[in-house]
């Protein structure tokens, strides 16, 4: 018992807020036939309870935007008390449709959605930027919070690179870093952005990502796609000062490609030393680079590339394993002659390295592009089961919250009636022997038509708890996750769908905070 409390104990340093609910294993698992609310059977006449085989697990995302109040909070001026019903109702309009995590942009424009030291308020909270927000509550903790309490992840999304939207830099505020750090700054087109060759805004970007680490229970930490800005005609980025000093006789692409691949490995060397279980990832621009300029890449005639334009090599981050994912924004419809989605999910899937890929779909042009695909209410669900007969392909993120709300509700509905018919856990970052020979110690249950409550007493091992039910089809499903620090005393848990007394067989088993799987206790009901 020593051996499980200590071996169990790196898994839940951070119990008392939610973390990530991950991915069962896929072998079956031994049923353990003492029912929990009745006196053991006689041997001779226990009835046989079904194996336990994980369902498989899947990456159902939605990126919040917050930049320029696109998706979350409506208004900068709302008062906080609006803002938490608006964020409720995008949670809860998700969690309905099946899926289980939110990827929250919470620094949009060299700016912060938490209390910071590095970087002001940002005004698409309070409508000022260095203003805080009306309210005694810390934003972030909040909306982590309410997130975890419906059995989904928070992903922190960070925008590393792009200090201002416009440049109207008397809107900014004095800590903000254009003034702060003059020289870091680059006026590029309509925005200034951090200049990614100086080591000191390396340095400055991992301390900021290590704020958000240190000192929130995320369940992960996103970058998007803005590395070096998106090239315009006849305007040269202007970072030849800091070429001249920190070039060490790279050409100019190489130079700028290892300042961001040194980003990428530095983020990564402090999620896994401070929190290994958080897990880190990029959502890049959806095409590498294409075939006509290097026989790896895709078969597309894309206008910019990762490689050759926002100067970012995500294969060399898969290479390395500075990435637990990559996103790739495959933005483009199914068999776009350019830029085919068929194509690219092929493609991606392909180059992954063994690293999980989540594909980055682009709901927003639904009904809303010159493109005549995607006035086919089918297009994303299509688009799903394309990326489902990928090995590599674990799951789809979709740009962004708000798309698939209001008049465009019933392509979410076709999701979930399609392919998101039942909840799923999301995919495991990691294995453990110790944890995965747990079993949950189950002292009380009660089921009544409101649902199951359960008192499970070693529950403080785990992150999570989940409860599967055994359905007509002679299959397991997921019924529902709970974070374990949602609950109000640590072993008590509410599974309060309707659902729960249809099944016939039911099972209890934990997630550590890697999503690694523990054993399930079987019973019928």
């Amino acid at each position: 018992m020593a051996l499980m409390m200590s071996a169990c104990s790196v898994f839940n340093k951070t119990s008392q807020s939610p973390g990530p609910t991950p991915a069962p294993t896929e072998k079956a698992t031994k049923p353990i036939s003492n029912n929990p609310k009745d006196p053991q059977p006689e041997a001779e006449t226990a009835e046989a309870l079904p194996a336990f085989s994980a369902p498989n697990r899947e990456m159902r995302g939605v990126w919040i935007a917050t930049v320029a109040n696109i998706d979350w909070p409506s208004s900068g001026n709302d008062s906080f008390e609006k803002q938490q019903r608006d964020f409720i109702q995008i949670l809860d309009f998700y969690r309905q449709h099946n899926f289980n995590a939110v990827f929250v942009q919470v620094r949009a424009a060299g700016d912060a959605f938490y209390p910071s030291k590095m970087a002001p308020w940002s005004r698409y909270l309070s409508g000022k930027e260095g203003k805080a927000p009306q309210t005694m509550l810390d934003p972030l903790k909040w909306m982590i919070q309410v997130t975890h309490e419906r059995g989904m992840e928070f992903h922190a999304w960070l925008n590393p690179y792009r200090a201002t939207f416009n440049l109207k830099v008397e809107e900014l505020s004095p800590m903000h870093d254009y003034f702060r750090h003059t020289d870091w700054m680059v006026k590029y087109g309509s925005k200034y952005y951090y200049n990614p060759g100086i080591p000191a805004v390396k340095d400055h970007m991992v301390n900021i990502v290590s704020e958000v680490l240190q000192n929130y229970d995320i369940d992960g930490v996103h970058l998007d796609d803005y590395f070096y800005p998106y090239k315009i005609p006849g305007e040269e980025f202007e970072d030849q000062d800091a070429y001249s000093k920190y070039g060490n006789n790279l050409n100019l692409g190489d130079w700028r490609r290892a300042n961001v691949d040194e980003l990428i490995r530095s983020i990564n060397d402090l999620v896994k030393n401070e929190k290994p279980w958080v897990q880190f990832g990029v959502s890049p621009f959806g095409v590498w680079r294409n075939a006509s300029v290097d026989p790896q890449g895709s078969n597309t005639q894309a206008g910019q590339t990762n490689y050759d334009d926002l100067y970012a090599d995500p294969l060399s981050w898969v290479k390395n394993g500075w990435v637990d994912y990559l996103a790739p924004q495959i933005y483009w419809s199914l068999d776009h002659p350019q830029a085919s989605h068929r194509e690219l999910v092929n493609w991606w899937s392909e180059n992954a390295n063994n690293t999980r890929i989540y594909i980055g779909n682009g709901s927003y042009k639904v009904r809303n592009d010159k493109d005549d695909a995607w006035k086919n209410s089918y297009e994303i669900p299509n688009q799903v089961a394309v990326g489902r007969s990928k090995t590599a392909v674990k799951g789809n993120l979709y740009f962004r919250a708000r798309s698939l709300m209001g008049s465009n509700r019933d392509i979410a509905g076709l999701l979930s009636q399609t392919m998101y018919e039942r909840p799923v856990l999301t995919p495991s970052k990691a294995r453990n022997n110790v944890f995965e020979s747990l079993n949950p110690d189950i002292s009380t249950s009660h089921l009544s038509d409101r649902g199951l409550q359960v008192e499970i007493d070693n529950a403080y091992l785990a992150r999570s708890v989940a409860l599967f039910g055994f359905n007509n089809s002679g299959k397991w499903e997921l019924v529902e996750s709970q974070y374990t620090g949602t609950s109000i005393d640590g072993k008590t848990f509410m599974f309060d769908s309707y659902m729960v007394q249809n099944y016939p067989y039911l099972a209890i088993g934990f997630l550590g905070n890697f999503g690694e799987f523990s054993q399930v206790k079987i019973w019928k009901p």
